[in-house]
């Protein structure tokens, strides 16, 4: 019974699959732009035997997510600042005494 759950399974997941291929074309862009003659050299010469285009697209796709991140990064902390500055102030005894609250 399990063996043929999970051939079903398989099974249905090759149809989606199959149907999402057929259904969704999947295209490849053409990108043109100028590097130095030397990281050009140095490229070729780290990625030789390897698709270049694959290197190229998966090293695009990293500083896609960097630069993502960073933004992310940027807005949670402008976000902080300004939770910060419009904060209720505590004075060092009303903090002293909340954390003393509640202990033995």
């Amino acid at each position: 019974m399990a063996v043929g759950l999970l051939f079903a399974k398989v099974q249905l997941e090759f149809i989606i699959l199959l149907k999402f291929s057929t259904i969704h074309e999947v295209c490849d862009a053409n990108v043109n732009f100028s590097v130095p003659e030397d990281i050009k050299e140095a490229f070729n010469a780290t990625f030789e035997g390897q698709n270049k285009s694959a290197v190229i697209a998966d090293l695009m796709r990293e500083a896609v997510e960097r630069a993502q991140r960073r933004e992310q990064h940027r807005s949670a902390a402008g976000r902080i600042l300004t939770n910060r500055a419009s904060g209720a102030r505590f004075t060092e005894a009303q903090f002293r005494s909340a954390r003393e609250e509640g202990r033995p």
